[in-house]
Order: C-alpha cells, then structure tokens, then sequence
C-alpha cells in the first residue's frame, strides 16, 4: 500500500489518491500511439509510484503537476519515448485549452466554422429563433408548429446543397465520409443523403465502422470502471485504411464483426466488395481524422461534417452550448436504444468530449461541407423529460471534487432547460426529422 494517501487537484482541491489514474493515463498514452500492454503500464505506474515516495516526506500531498512531471520521466528514462512524446503533447494540449477557456470571449476559436455560424446567426435573427425569450413567446402565442416547419426547412436545404456537391463529383467520388461529434445526427443525415443521391441515380455501399472496434478488455479504463472508447484509437485504424484502399481499388475485403454483448471482434467475416459505379457511404465519429483515410486521394472523396450549430441566446445571455444539446441527445438515446443510464452518459461526457476536441473537431475545417443539424425547437422537447435529472444531478455532484465536469454541466444544462417553455407534445415533429434519432417515432430503423 502507498504511504501517499491524497493528491492535490489543479484547483486546490484534496482527493483520495488511486495508483490506477497512473495507469490509465500512460495505457491511454500508449493507446494513442498504437500499444496495447496493460502489464507494460502497471510496471511504469509503479516507477513513477516508487519515485514519489521516495521523495515524499510523511503526510505529503503531491500536486497533480508534480506526478504528471514524474510520468514524463519515467516513460522517458524506461525506453518509452514515442509514449512520452504523446504524454507531453496530451498534457500541453490541456493546459492550453485550460488557459484558452481563462481567457474565453477575448479572441476566436480556431476550430468554429465561423461563415457557417454567421449564415445561421442571421437566418435565427430574421425568424426570431435566436434567443430562448423568443422561442418562449412564439410557444406562448401557438406557434410551436410553425417554428418546426421553419427549422425542419433549414436543415433540409443545407442537406440538399450537400447532395448537390456530391452528384456533382459523383464520376470521381468512391467514397463519402459523414463525421461529426457523438449525437450531431449522422446516421439520419447519411440516410436522407442516401435517399435524396438514389434521386439522380447512384449507388451506394454502406461500411458500419463500429465492426473496427479492438476487444473492449484493450480499451483505456479509469478508476470507476468506465471505459474510454471515445478516441480514433478505439478503433484499427491500419485496418480500416487498408480496406479502404483496396476498395478503392475495386478489390473485395473481408469486413470484421464485432459481437457488442460480448465486446469482441472477429476478423475476415463479411465479404464487400464495389461494383463499378458505386461509392462507398461512411458514417463515423472520425472520418475527418487524417490516420482513417491517409492512403487515400481526396479527389475520390467527399467529406461532409455534421454539427448541431445551434445559434441562441439563454436569459444569462450565453450561447446555448452545442455540446449541452448533443449530450441531452445522447441521454434519451442510449437510454431508449442501448440500454444506457442517463446518468452514465453525463459521467462518461468527459471522455466524449476530450476525444472530439482533440481528434475530431479540429478537422471540421478539411470538410468539403458543413450542415447544422441544430433545430432552434429541439430544447422546448427536453425540458419535461430530463430537467428534473439534471436538476438532481448538479445536488449529487455539488460537493464531490471527482466528478467536477459533471457537475459543471448539470448546473449549466439545467439553467437552460429550466429557462425553456416546455412542449410535451412532439406530435409536430416530422416522423422523418434528425431529431427523431432521439425522441424516438422515427420512421428509420436505427
């Protein structure tokens, strides 16, 4: 048993120390730049363990920083260097997000698409949509129809422009990538690209990338069991390329299948293979993410990047957050769909979005198009069926300096929806709408 019992947090803040977020941080480490040995990562928890104690007077509490600088050192000095490389850029990453978030509101964010927002700012603006006052007084005055319609609309013709582009390269294209953040609506978007493509004529192959999955036991894990399946590296990359690539070539690949109850993959199961003409449909979280398609041409792609772009205004006068809407997505989601606990998604949402800040995100910029799947109507729909969890939530997690996150986005996300006119009735809502991904009554099969 270590003689070091509590560790303090950046914020000042004393917590219980626990040798396994050593190990997690240099197994999530290694995972990112292609190793997969748990025993390699205890063995160098235990250095880096054995260091601090030995500098470590009676009744020390070391800072967080202070065991971060002896990781660096020990992976270095035990041969790890390409780990340690990644561990330092990882942690610089932080630190500058940390301080870029200090500093929120003084300069603009590399990674917004910011011609995008200003279009849907102002076509909020023109309907006024774009404060939740004035979504509250169109619901006060019977309107609720009306402003579904108008944004229903909105989407749609930013999702025709992109079926648009594509026909357009279509004699060139064999693949198109849909990615975006978790919950943004790929999968009804890449079914209604799909269904508006089939109009002029070309076919498409569909690849679910979830069969690329690694055995669940070889995912990064932290203290509470919850497992990080967020990042690219959660999937195999090298093989995902390389059956791309002999697609493209016209040749067949045997896809892997990967059995989700019992979290492992089995290799060389189904046979794909596209015929001449056909253009290969991909929907993934990381389809941006250059190690997905880095043998491949981008004159035979097209990407397209899918973010609920949601322009409007809370009574604090803060933008409601596109992050909050896509984790309140998720929660009915899983829980309809997967069996997932609300609760689980808010305390694993942490993982979500350090993944998607870092490896997806920043590659928004490389899409050949960007479509909001944001609807200005969608928060009145989540007030009645998730405010009180969220109000619950931010008691549970007021005191508890372990789940910090969570309880900064249930007290944000509950002063949204508690601010919202709620709509129980969804009746409105078309059967074929993005948002039915979520509510449910969708005409598409998930």
């Amino acid at each position: 048993m270590s003689k070091i019992t509590h560790v303090v947090k950046r914020n000042g803040a004393i917590v219980d120390f626990n040798p396994d977020r050593i190990v997690n941080a240099i197994y999530r480490a290694a995972v990112s730049v292609g190793g997969r040995d748990k025993d390699t990562a205890k063995k160098l928890a235990e250095k880096v363990i054995a260091i601090l104690e030995a500098n470590c007077p009676p009744n020390c509490r070391p800072h967080i920083e202070e065991i971060q600088d002896v990781v660096e050192k020990a992976l270095i000095e035990n041969g790890h260097a390409k780990v340690a490389k990644e561990y330092i850029l990882y942690r610089d990453e932080q630190n500058h997000r940390r301080v870029m978030n200090a500093q929120q509101g003084t300069r603009p964010s590399e990674n917004i698409p910011w011609s995008k927002i200003w279009h849907i700012l102002d076509w909020a603006a023109s309907n006024e949509l774009h404060t939740i006052e004035h979504l509250n007084k169109k619901i006060a005055d019977g309107k609720f129809a009306e402003v579904v319609e108008l944004s229903e609309k909105h989407y749609l013709h930013d999702l025709e422009n992109a079926a648009k582009k594509i026909a357009e390269r279509s004699k060139d294209l064999k693949f198109v990538f849909i990615s975006g953040p978790s919950s943004s609506g790929k999968t009804t978007t890449t079914i209604k690209i799909e269904e508006y493509l089939k109009k002029s004529d070309l076919s498409f192959v569909p690849l679910n990338v979830d069969h690329y999955f690694f055995d669940l036991d070889m995912h990064p894990k932290d203290e509470f069991g919850d497992y990080d399946f967020e990042t690219p590296q959660a999937l195999d990359l090298q093989l995902i390329n390389e059956h791309l690539i002999e697609l493209g070539k016209g040749n067949e690949v045997l896809i892997p299948y990967y059995d989700f109850k019992l979290g492992k993959r089995a290799l060389n199961h189904t046979p794909l293979k596209l015929a001449e003409g056909q253009i290969l449909l991909i929907d993934s979280l990381h389809g941006l993410y250059p190690a997905f398609s880095e043998g491949i041409s981008d004159d035979v792609k097209f990407k397209l990047y899918l973010e609920p772009l949601l322009q409007m205004k809370a009574p604090d006068n803060s933008y409601v957050q596109w992050t909050d809407i896509r984790l309140i997505r998720r929660m009915l989601r899983d829980s309809v769909h997967r069996a997932y606990n609300p609760q689980q998604t808010l305390e694993h949402w942490h993982y979500v979005r350090a993944s998607e800040l870092r490896n997806i995100i920043p590659y928004s910029h490389n899409a050949d198009h960007i479509i909001s799947s944001g609807m200005p109507y969608e928060i009145a729909l989540y007030s009645h069926r998730i405010l009180a969890k969220f109000e619950e939530w931010e008691k549970i997690y007021a005191d508890n300096p372990l789940r910090e996150d969570a309880y900064r986005r249930a007290s944000r996300v509950k002063n949204i929806l508690a601010s919202v006119t709620p709509v129980e009735d969804d009746s409105a809502v078309p059967i074929n709408s993005v948002l039915r991904e979520f509510i449910g009554g969708s005409i598409y099969k998930y």
